[in-house]
């Protein structure tokens, strides 16, 4: 097994279509690479970001393939969890095989399993799976927790290497962050606006949504913090903040795809029943980009330093 830190930023992509609403392998791939051309520390397709939810199991693959041909030098985390445990499993065994080099799990979501399922559900692909995996926690969308008890049992599987923290629980967090100091265990924010938060009591690095616009500025932040340079992480922190709270002002991923296409990276097309971003939010949206574009650029040392 390759060992991944996970120091660092690591932009949870969007999957962008055609107007067919078919996968738009072009402009993904475009993506990839500017994102890497920014310093980006790794990237994450098919998340709950790039609308796995919405994806065919062959499409999944196809993205994780397409990311794998694209890239350089970064690792490709693949998202491919699932609330079954079969489909889980065959989902990271597919990805594994496409070429990831890490995996991103959502924990089991709508049947909402006790801890010990919750247990016996990531132990099980990672005893099937050589790969560096990722617990994800975002009850919001799943419906259960993930304690910081059961990311510890898990944090003693060699392969269970990280959890992305999105519980919005600052304390629950840096109880993950104690609990697995011995392990080779990374704890990842999975919510941007409690990154640096999340990065002082311990945490190693992002999984960003807010890195596919402002990719250079995210790794300045957070690279900052690790190299112990809070003054400097404050700044960058405050003067995303009003971004990352409108970059969920609707559901996930609407306002960044939105937010995207403002930028030229492509339509903002989703897939049913998501809808695009409503009229309000998206003049806000505009100004915000406007604002940070204004500004002085990233100071030296961004992404990746």
């Amino acid at each position: 097994m390759t060992s991944l830190d996970f120091r660092g930023v690591y932009p949870a992509m969007t999957t962008p279509f055609h107007e067919d609403g078919s996968i738009d392998f072009e402009q993904f791939q475009a993506d990839v690479r500017r994102l890497e051309a920014a310093g980006v520390d790794g990237i994450v397709p098919v998340g709950s970001t790039g609308e796995s939810a919405t994806l065919s199991h062959d499409e999944h693959v196809e993205v994780v393939e397409a990311a794998v041909e694209a890239v350089e030098d970064v690792p490709v985390i693949a998202g491919s969890g699932s609330n079954s445990t079969r489909e889980a499993l065959e989902l990271s065994r597919r990805s594994a095989d496409a070429g990831a080099d890490a995996l991103l799990l959502i924990s089991p979501y709508y049947n909402k399993p006790e801890q010990a399922g919750l247990v016996d559900h990531y132990r099980t692909i990672a005893d099937e799976i050589d790969l560096p995996q990722i617990v994800y926690n975002v009850p919001g969308r799943t419906g259960s927790n993930i304690l910081p008890e059961t990311a510890a049992t898990l944090a003693e599987h060699p392969n269970i290497t990280a959890y992305k923290a999105a519980s919005g629980d600052l304390g629950q967090i840096s109880e993950v962050v104690e609990r697995t100091r011995d392990e080779e265990f990374a704890v990842l924010s999975g919510d941007d606006a409690l990154t640096l938060p999340i990065l002082s009591v311990g945490g190693a690095g992002a999984i960003s949504v807010t890195a596919n616009v402002e990719p250079a500025r995210v790794g300045a932040m957070v690279h900052s913090a690790l190299q112990g340079d809070y003054e400097r992480a404050r700044g960058i922190h405050h003067d995303l903040a009003p971004l990352n709270r409108h970059l969920f002002a609707e559901t996930n991923p609407i306002p960044v795809k939105e937010a995207m296409e403002i930028r030229g990276y492509g339509p903002a097309r989703l897939r049913p029943p998501l809808t695009r971003l409503t009229e309000d939010n998206t003049e806000e949206l505009r100004r915000l980009l406007s604002d940070l574009e204004a500004e002085q650029a990233v100071p030296d040392g961004g992404a990746g330093e």
